[in-house]
């Protein structure tokens, strides 16, 4: 389908639910007996590569309706198709979804997306200038404060060659000494002190050493506040490199907007790629990186900054932001508010310049990024959907385990008129941010990205309308409804999927034989 496409899509109720059933009122059908009607079709490779653009998908969106092919210029109909022609008188479209969790298919393809935006910010291409390469980068890592002593797992010297499979000895979690005050019980009666070496999967990682210390009510409200923290310290980091610029010397730009008002903008500008990961704990923290760029007559050109700014003003800058901080809003719990601040700079804080030889390169970093874009809630062993006033009392508990706890603090917290948000984030346990955000001149977009794929595989598969010119005298319109979500048959969906993974598997091989003969 062409990328400018008008589609009407109106609300229709459908019996079909998330997942894989059937839409008719016939429920499931047995996999054996669906698969080997489907595979004994004499049509079934049509079907295959009907399904092809959503095969491998968990929860596929199919659509019904009519495809009409539109002039441009004259607004005559040149062609319609009807979904009802094609096999099982639907189409079916990826259902997109970055978490890993709910579909690995597309949350690859995802992933590899966000690889090539982040990456094009620091070494060029996709529509970016080269010379972003030379720009000033660094790596930050910003970390959430403690609310409360966790199991960590601790490895000081690693002698491991993947860190993927680290098997190196931990140091133990929370040693002290029998004279240490601090090595006492804690009130509720409950050891504050953990000798073990954690294993990379132990299932104590994250979990308070006592539930009832922690501080569930502070946690909850930070991880509704991180991404007003992240605006506030990126501001931060703006107005430390304009004041920077204001030392030097360094004369202010003149740039005129589009109603030819001319404005003054200072001659540095920071831009950011940034990523959220959710720890094991249940708080998140940013990964982000920050390149400098200069200022130019084009407020959408990207160029050089200029000569007196190094990566150490970068650095200075970011270093200087980490300590904002500020106060929430009252709440009947907590009248004074809570305050909200990075964690300790000397444990959670970590700047690190980018270069393409040393020890963080752009590759690096982008597949650092791009690893976490695809994650959620599953590190702390809690997965749901926007849960309602009907289904909270089987995730919510005051005495339960440690997730449990953090969503009864959202829906507690968030009864107050001025905190309902919180409820509305509670399953992602007040959480309510992108998972990834980037300044808008730091790189590419997804949209450009997809509609790049999408000519790719029109050109690959000699689709009618590859030629651009062509699909530039054509407009087409969707005039489409939702028929359901999931496969038909637990059948269809072995069957796609198993398609789909064995081209996958032929193209990984085929990548890294071409990887060895270069």
């Amino acid at each position: 389908m062409a990328a400018d496409v008008m589609t009407v899509v109106p609300y229709q109720c459908s019996t079909a639910g998330p997942g894989l059933r059937s839409a008719s009122s016939a429920g499931f059908v047995g996999r054996d007996e669906s698969a080997f009607h489907r595979a004994t079709d004499p049509n079934v490779f049509d079907w295959l590569d009907h399904v092809k653009a959503a095969a491998g998908c968990s929860h596929p969106i199919r659509l019904s309706g009519e495809v009409a092919t539109v002039d441009r210029a004259t607004g005559q109909l040149l062609s319609a198709a009807r979904t009802e022609d094609e096999p099982d008188g639907e189409i079916y479209k990826p259902c997109g979804n970055r978490r890993h969790a709910v579909c690995p298919s597309c949350a690859r393809t995802y992933q590899r997306d966000a690889y090539q935006l982040l990456r094009a910010g620091l070494a060029g291409g996709k529509g970016i200038p080269a010379s972003v390469a030379g720009h000033p980068a660094v790596f930050v890592t910003f970390t959430a404060p403690s609310f409360g002593t966790v199991h960590t797992r601790v490895v000081n010297r690693h002698t491991c060659g993947n860190r993927r499979r680290c098997g190196c000895r931990a140091e133990p979690c929370h040693a002290r000494r029998a004279t240490d005050p601090t090595a006492q019980p804690c009130e509720h009666g409950q050891p504050s002190v953990c000798w073990a070496r954690h294993e990379e999967s132990d299932p104590r990682l994250g979990q308070p050493l006592c539930l009832d210390c922690y501080n569930y009510d502070a946690q909850v409200v930070w991880n509704h506040s991180a991404p007003e923290l992240w605006r506030r310290t990126s501001e931060a980091i703006r107005k430390r490199l304009h004041a920077r610029a204001r030392q030097l010397g360094l004369p202010p730009v003149v740039q005129f907007t589009a109603s030819g008002r001319a404005r003054r903008v200072p001659p540095v500008k920071p831009s950011f790629g940034k990523v959220a990961e959710m720890q094991r704990r249940a708080v998140v923290h940013y990964h982000a990186i920050v390149r400098l760029d200069g200022v130019d007559l084009d407020p959408n050109a990207v160029v050089s900054p200029p000569a007196p700014f190094g990566v150490d003003d970068l650095v200075a800058a970011v270093t200087h932001a980490a300590t904002v901080t500020f106060t929430t809003r009252p709440h009947p719990a907590r009248p004074q508010g809570w305050r909200i601040a990075w964690g300790d700079p000397a444990k959670g804080f970590d700047v690190r310049p980018i270069s393409a030889d040393g020890e963080i390169t752009d590759g690096k970093v982008a597949g650092y990024l791009a690893k976490y874009a695809t994650k959620s809630t599953e590190a702390t062993g809690h997965v749901s959907r926007r849960l309602d006033g009907e289904v909270i009392d089987l995730y919510a508990n005051e005495h339960g385990s440690h997730p449990e706890r953090l969503i009864d603090a959202c829906w507690t917290l968030g009864g107050s008129r001025d905190w309902q948000h919180l409820r509305r984030w509670a399953h992602m346990l007040g959480f309510g941010g992108h998972f990834l955000t980037k300044s808008r001149r730091y790189s590419t977009t997804f949209r450009i990205l997809r509609n790049a794929r999408v000519v790719w595989r029109r050109t690959e598969t000699g689709h009618e309308y590859a030629d651009q010119t062509e699909e530039e005298r054509t407009l087409i319109v969707g005039l489409l409804t939702y028929a359901g979500s999931g496969w038909r048959t637990t059948g269809d969906a072995l069957l796609a999927n198993t398609a789909a993974a064995m081209a996958r598997e032929r193209h990984e091989v085929a990548r890294e034989e071409f990887a060895a003969v270069a």
